[in-house]
């Protein structure tokens, strides 16, 4: 454990003496730290929070009072494994999120930068959290879980695993996510459907503006040819492969088509599809 004095531990707090901590952390009453776990610069670690396992935190994030990360994985095939959780800079974990380690060796549980947990939300094994998401209050993450940049998750509902959800897609609270979430997409409902854009989403993200406007128009125009035309998804992509794609469109088409190969449920329809 570092011996910088800008490092604060409360009295009340159990932090390891192999346990790795940066400058400038701060270790409030309560907490568990334990020997594997290495915190970056200027990140706090709230009352009563518990950290252990291969832990590996970056700099200048907030953990909240009982949160509990690195544990074992919720998953019989786990036998011991030495496995991991690697959180990036910038985040924020509230009170009771719970962020389970990998299953099999050499695998890990991995969350990027400046991502937004609210409380009581859990994080299977394996899970793959890019940066700037959003995740409201009590989602339950299962194991296998993709979550692209900037997608917004509502609160209250579940997320089936090995699911891939795409980049600044929005999730209703609530929703029923059985299957793949587009990027660029609202989702709604039980089960969950493409309900259109997400548009808000978009115009906040800075898309209408790129190209001269022209990679919003043609990020519309394929989305409605694969999910407002009489053709099933497959062919609405073949169709749309015919055009020179820009960047947004790209990424939806590829998402798509990945999600159609993976062929474990495919990727979510549009409302009034079955």
């Amino acid at each position: 454990m570092s011996q910088d004095r800008a490092v604060q531990i409360h009295p009340h707090a159990v932090v390891d003496p192999k346990a790795e901590l940066a400058s400038g952390v701060v270790i409030g009453p309560g907490a568990v730290v334990g020997p594997e776990v290495v915190i970056g610069e200027n990140s706090w670690v709230g009352p009563n929070a518990v950290l252990d396992g291969r832990l590996t935190i970056g700099k200048d994030n907030k953990i909240f009072p009982g949160a509990c990360l690195g544990q074992p994985p919720q998953d019989l095939k786990y036998k011991g494994a030495a496995t991991e959780v690697v959180i990036g800079d910038g985040n924020t974990i509230r009170e009771c999120v719970t962020i389970n380690r990998a299953t099999d060796e050499g695998e890990r549980t991995s969350i990027g930068d400046r991502n937004l947990l609210m409380a009581y939300c859990h994080l299977g094994h394996n899970c793959e959290l890019g940066n700037g998401i959003v995740m409201s209050n009590a989602v339950q993450v299962a194991g296998h879980v993709v979550i692209e940049d900037r997608a917004v998750i509502g609160g209250c509902l579940g997320i089936h695993q090995f699911v891939h959800i795409g980049g600044m897609a929005m999730v209703g609270g609530m929703t029923r996510v059985v299957r793949d979430v587009p990027p660029y997409c609202l989702v709604e409902g039980h089960p969950g459907r493409v309900r259109g854009l997400n548009r808000v989403g978009l115009r906040r993200s800075g898309l209408p503006s790129k190209h001269d406007g022209r990679e919003m128009k043609q990020l519309h125009e394929i989305w409605s040819l694969i999910y407002r035309s009489d053709q099933v998804i497959a062919e609405g992509l073949r169709e749309a492969r015919r055009l020179e794609l820009l960047p947004a469109a790209e990424h939806l088409c590829s998402f798509l088509e990945a999600s159609i190969g993976r062929g474990r449920r495919g990727p979510m329809p549009a409302l009034g599809s079955r």
